[in-house]
């Protein structure tokens, strides 16, 4: 099964090359996508977890953009005979800039899209990005007595609040393949991304111990754009 979910994956990601164009002329885009969520916490197992987003960018320039984003998934892990399980909510407002911003395209951009050979169209979609937001945790946590003695003994402790909110930095690098062709460009994308969240707070996983927690993000979505630029 896993075998032919990758197999159907790269023959997608195939025929989104063959179709790619510029990143989009329009002004706003909107998507929704999901995929698996990673821990990086004190319970270093790591048990790869459903979670899924939806965003709205509005787009500077083609390939300059600032946008919305709001998350929902699970973070899991385990080790020292304990374990836990966040069901998070996340949001955050980011920036992302792409390659193409630095490639000297023409200011017609609707023209550029169909000139430029699909290698230039690709490498204009890669961008990286950051943003500011919050976390809001639902931890269920299990913990050993052997390893409540050893976080209490190494000046670390299980957490009184298993349900706070508090702030993250989400960081990205990812690239936008738009498809289909319209007078203002393409309207639609396919989206891969990898968004690594830096916590301010050692606690999702409901114990706090010498460093702040993390978690990872990897996604496959899709891109709506609206509108027309005067």
């Amino acid at each position: 099964m896993k075998k032919q979910l990758l197999c159907a994956f790269v023959a997608l990601l195939s025929l989104m090359a063959k179709t790619a164009f510029g990143q989009f002329s329009r002004p706003i885009s909107v998507g929704a996508g999901a995929g698996v969520a990673l821990n990086f916490t004190d319970l270093a197992n790591v048990e790869p977890k459903f979670a899924f987003y939806g965003e709205a960018d509005y787009l500077i320039t083609p390939y300059l953009s600032v946008g919305l984003r709001g998350e929902k998934g699970t973070l899991a892990g385990n080790g020292y005979d304990s374990k836990f399980k966040n069901r998070y909510f996340a949001g955050n407002i980011n920036g992302k800039i792409r390659i193409g911003q630095f490639m000297g395209h023409p200011d017609n951009y609707s023209y550029y899209t169909l000139e430029a050979n699909t290698l230039s169209r690709i490498l204009s979609n890669i961008y990286v990005g950051a943003g500011a937001g919050l976390v809001k945790n639902r931890i269920n946590r299990t913990t050993s007595s052997f390893y409540k003695d050893y976080l209490e003994n190494n000046g670390g402790e299980l957490s009184t609040d298993l349900g706070e909110i508090h702030f993250v930095v989400p960081l990205n690098i990812g690239v936008d393949i738009p498809f289909g062709r319209t007078l203002y460009g393409p309207q639609w994308a396919i989206n891969i991304n990898y968004q690594h969240t830096l916590t301010t707070n050692d606690n999702l996983d409901g114990i706090k111990n010498k460093s702040n927690d993390q978690y990872g993000f990897v996604s496959l979505g899709v891109k709506y754009a609206l509108f027309n630029r005067k």
